[in-house]
């Protein structure tokens, strides 16, 4: 699933981002199946809005996303669904999780979508790689947020994909459990020759990149 930008810029930010460079406002990209992207960028520069055009969660946007030949815009929302739920994960900078669900109960909502792509023991073997196995039972709303990015890690990753895209995800992960998070995610992505593009402010060296933009 190869996924196309051309010249996309937020009409809120337009005049911000005209004026200075970036790698992807007003740029002509194309990132192929099983690319690793960083995208660095400081803050206030568009990451959550980026992730959002191209989730198709925002609409006041020039310019146009293509996914597989097909321009975002004309997606309709029964192919939509289909897509978020078969080739395109994501892990939200704020999360998203229901507060007043388990931690479990977050996990396997995004699991039973459709065809399962693992049986339900995953959960529990995935939240010990994480260190989470503790919380599972617990309202997610009660759990620590970094508890919740590591959840939102797994529930991202029980699902199928060919895209993940992330947002942030280790922000509030100290260095070992950065390590073991990023390590599960590459995992996954080479298991499935899935692609993955991930936001976040600074250099790193977490993961093999095959291209580090700038935003």
């Amino acid at each position: 699933m190869q996924l196309a930008l051309q010249q996309i810029v937020p009409i809120p930010l337009k005049e911000k981002f005209t004026k200075r460079g970036s790698d992807i406002w007003n740029k002509d990209l194309q990132f192929a199946p099983g690319e690793w992207v960083k995208i660095k960028a400081p803050s206030g520069t568009g990451k959550t809005t980026f992730i959002h055009i191209i989730y198709k969660l925002r609409h006041d946007y020039e310019g146009k996303v293509w996914w597989n030949g097909q321009e975002l815009r004309q997606v309709k929302d029964n192919e939509l669904a289909q897509m978020r739920q078969q080739n395109v994960s994501v892990i939200f900078q704020d999360l998203r999780l229901f507060p007043n669900l388990s931690a479990r109960e977050n996990i396997e909502l995004k699991r039973v979508l459709q065809t399962p792509f693992y049986e339900a023991g995953m959960i529990d073997s995935l939240a010990e790689r994480l260190g989470v196995t503790h919380i599972l039972k617990q309202r997610a709303g009660l759990c620590s947020y970094g508890e919740q990015q590591r959840i939102a890690i797994i529930r991202a990753l029980i699902q199928p994909f060919e895209w993940l895209i992330m947002d942030e995800p280790f922000s509030h992960l100290d260095q070992e459990n950065i390590a073991k998070a990023a390590e599960l995610i590459a995992e996954e992505c080479t298991k499935r020759k899935a692609g993955f593009l991930l936001t976040d402010l600074d250099a790193d060296e977490h993961f093999a990149y095959t291209k580090v933009l700038n935003l």
